[in-house]
């Protein structure tokens, strides 16, 4: 019988992994960035940040699984990756904070102002000019 290497164990659970990984960068991402921010990014920007971050996590695993030590050349790289990937999806929340959200409250206060004058005017008093 021949002897079968482990790698489709390997396969396996680098694939759940990366699963697993995916939903943890999108629930950190929500919850550091903000839902309604990241809900204003257009969805390649979320898919791109988010499926790289989480294949940057599992590489950097992958190098410290497969290295001598588990702190090698390799999973730095992928470490710093990962981290560069963070900070890309910080400044794309940053973005989407301060130019696509409607920030404008001013129609809201005249509103209130306008409705606050219109029961005088029903009572017959006369209203302030």
């Amino acid at each position: 019988m021949e002897n079968h290497p482990k790698m489709p164990l390997l396969r396996l659970a680098y694939s759940t992994l990366y699963l697993v990984a995916v939903i943890a960068v999108f629930v950190a991402w929500s919850q550091v960035g903000g839902q309604s921010h990241i809900d204003l990014l257009p969805w390649w920007v979320k898919l791109v940040l988010g499926m790289s971050m989480a294949l940057a996590i599992v590489r950097a695993i992958m190098a410290a699984q497969s290295g001598e030590r588990a702190w090698n050349g390799q999973t730095l790289k992928w470490l710093g990756l990962t981290i560069a990937l963070g900070v890309l999806c910080g400044m794309a929340t940053y973005y989407a904070h301060m130019y696509l959200e409607d920030t404008d409250s001013g129609d809201s206060e005249a509103d209130q102002a306008i409705s606050a004058l219109t029961p005088l005017a029903d009572r017959g008093t006369p209203s302030p000019a």
